[in-house]
């Protein structure tokens, strides 16, 4: 039998938030690991850290022939590599191609020539859609994305292929990703309305489940929630006052008319299970605003003496306050 000690794990999207928590807890486990990545300037610049501790094969998802050799011999597959929004919405053939056909690349390669080869992948809360009205979420829930969220269907049809594959596998529907020391504000921030109830979940407590998943015995072909808990509840325009009270342009700064009002996704998951499997929730909301303190410790008068300024960028990334609105 292949111990901790040994076995072989393929990650997929190491490089990305959750992919480099999960890296972390991987390599302090002892695992053998391989790291499947697109080869670029930046993935370049982090790989040179980490070629003696892991072995990097460069490709694509999209070709499945790169992934042969990435694939043979291993015990588990962890699949994060994704396009994610927003450039997922902006551009949604490269997400299908990416997302989902990189899925099934991933699944026909374990079919016929790995078929003991495990599969863990990530999916999404986004695929429960819109859920102000009714933010409490359960895996049996029906999955109904939101109109023109094309990242969320890449992620129910990659779900729908791996449960039809045959293959083992286990399905980790992931909350709101918080990464305190990578925070950045994306357009796709003002499509949340104010009113959503939002569960975060640190990405090192994903990384730490993930890794944990990798010597379970009894959770392939189930679906499980990963979610922060109970602490880590708040609903987003509050969360967004924290955040723009800590970097010091106080609350209040963006108007309710900057944001969406439906149609987007987020809600409370129930986690008991996972919880129960992985022993993953390390980090509450009040450790993830602690972080983000210290971080920006010495920045924040500078911040504040631009506050107009920062306001006006901000604004400029919402689609729903218009060159008609004071900025």
């Amino acid at each position: 039998m292949v111990t901790a000690m040994t076995k072989r794990v393929l990650l997929t999207g190491a490089f990305g938030n959750v992919g480099s928590s999960t890296l972390e807890e991987l390599l302090n486990k002892g695992y053998k690991i391989t790291i499947f990545e697109l080869k670029n300037p930046k993935n370049r610049l982090i790989a040179r850290k980490l070629r003696k501790k892991v072995e990097i094969i460069w490709g694509d998802l999209r070709k499945r022939e790169d992934l042969i050799p990435a694939i043979k011999r291993q015990d588990v597959v962890i699949h994060l590599g994704a396009i994610i929004p927003p450039l997922a919405d902006l551009r949604p053939k490269l997400a299908e191609q990416v997302n989902v056909g990189g899925t099934k690349n991933i699944i026909s390669i374990i079919q016929e020539s790995s078929p003991n080869t495990k599969l863990i992948f990530t999916s999404s809360i986004s695929i429960y859609g819109d859920r102000v009205r009714n933010p409490f979420i359960k895996k049996s829930d029906p999955v109904q994305p939101s109109k023109g969220d094309e990242y969320a269907k890449t992620k129910i049809k990659a779900e729908k292929i791996i449960k039809e594959s045959g293959i083992d596998f286990a399905i980790f529907r992931l909350t709101y990703i918080v990464e305190p020391y990578r925070v950045q504000f994306q357009p796709t921030m003002f499509k949340m309305p104010l009113a959503t109830s939002l569960e975060i979940c640190h990405s090192k407590d994903v990384g730490l489940a993930l890794a944990n998943a990798v010597d379970c015995i009894d959770i392939w072909g189930n679906t499980y929630h990963i979610a922060g808990g109970e602490n880590c509840r708040i609903t987003y325009k509050d969360y967004l006052d924290d955040m723009m009270e800590i970097y010091g342009l106080g609350r209040n700064l963006l108007p309710p008319e900057a944001f969406s009002t439906e149609g987007y996704h987020c809600g409370y998951l129930d986690t008991v299970e996972s919880q129960d499997k992985f022993h993953y929730q390390r980090h509450t909301l009040r450790d993830v605003y602690d972080t983000m303190k210290k971080r920006i410790r010495g920045k924040r008068f500078f911040i504040w003496m631009f506050k107009p300024l920062a306001r006006y960028i901000l604004l400029r990334k919402s689609e729903f306050y218009t060159k008609k609105s004071k900025i």
